[in-house]
């Protein structure tokens, strides 16, 4: 990217160097902050971020997983901090979004008519013993070192491992969940980038999603299954109703199509407008720059505008690994249980 003073977003955009302070290359050659050309293939600035959040997250887990691998709990307020994130991205995102596919039952609701209703229970395991109870409302938590399940199927397979059936899909939802939020996170050290804030990124992370979606759909309700069940049982009478199911068909797949597209924008949206408000703010010290007292008036206002959003910036890192996240995991949930 060119460093061109008339381009404004050239230091919020990926480039094939870290861009550094005058006084810096006053020092140190410009050349040697270049980024290589590897047998013409470019590195970028944000490729390395993503090397380095891919770095850290597997070193950050890989002591947490010494810390427990005999069994004994984590100690320390660092692992305590990743544990906790760790089992929140389980119980609250896809645990409570996945459930066992067909583990639903229906129960009569009056005598005038059948009504459908969702039955649900609540399976805690907890010192080796577990005690089921029917409830009508899904929960799903990590409580007093209980476990809950969101269905009877689901309460009958923790009891005998002590997993969740959603629990195949943990280790994707992790992985996707702490590698947006150290790319987040990276983008608020001076000097780095977010690779979040490129849609080439969140594009591939979206397409990863898309991809678990369909292949999860189809292993569960075959290939031509899945694809019908996009389409909701009606009683249409005549020869209106194919037209009309080729009609929703349509719409169902372009849906499917583009809430994943959505997932890719709404990411890098949000992590690219920080970063931006954060520019203008800094920009009006300049712009007053030549306005003698209005500059005294104008400097300290931004540098506070800034450390308050900069501030504001790290809460968006968190819930925007969230909110991926989560959007992913009902995804999947929805094509696995296609009701």
């Amino acid at each position: 990217m060119s460093a061109d003073p008339s381009d404004y977003f050239h230091h919020i955009s990926d480039s094939h160097e870290f861009e550094m302070p005058e006084f810096v290359y006053s020092l140190i050659s410009k050349e040697f902050f270049h980024l290589p050309n590897i047998f013409g293939f470019q590195i970028t600035k944000f490729m390395v971020m993503q090397v380095l959040a891919a770095v850290l997250v597997f070193v950050i887990f890989r002591g947490l997983a010494k810390q427990i691998e005999n069994g004994d709990p984590v100690r320390g307020r660092w692992w305590n901090f990743w544990e906790t994130l760790a089992v929140f991205v389980r119980d609250e995102i896809v645990r409570s979004s996945i459930s066992e596919p067909h583990a639903h039952h229906n129960e009569h609701a009056s005598d005038k008519g059948h009504a459908k209703a969702v039955y649900h229970a609540q399976a805690y395991v907890d010192a080796g013993q577990t005690h089921v109870h029917g409830h009508l409302t899904p929960q799903l938590a990590a409580v007093g070192g209980h476990v809950m399940a969101t269905s009877v199927d689901d309460a009958k397979g923790m009891a005998t491992t002590g997993t969740h059936y959603a629990d195949r899909y943990l280790p994707f939802i992790w992985s996707l969940f702490f590698y947006i939020l150290f790319c987040n996170l990276l983008g608020a050290f001076p000097l780095f980038g977010t690779a979040t804030a490129s849609t080439s990124v969140t594009g591939v992370l979206a397409l990863s999603v898309l991809v678990v979606t369909l292949g999860s759909g189809i292993k569960q309700s075959g290939a031509v299954g899945f694809w019908k069940s996009l389409v909701p049982s009606m009683d249409v009478p005549g020869i209106i109703g194919p037209p009309l199911k080729a009609m929703i068909f349509v719409i169902e797949v372009a849906g499917l199509f583009i809430k994943h597209c959505v997932l890719a924008i709404r990411l890098f949206a949000n992590m690219l407008a920080g970063h931006v408000v954060i520019a203008v703010f800094l920009s009006f010290i300049a712009a007053s720059a030549n306005s003698g007292l209005l500059w005294y008036a104008v400097t300290p206002a931004s540098i506070f505008g800034q450390l308050a959003i900069g501030a504001l910036e790290l809460f968006v890192a968190f819930l925007q690994a969230y909110v991926f996240s989560l959007l992913a995991a009902l995804f999947i949930g929805t094509a696995v249980n296609p009701h």
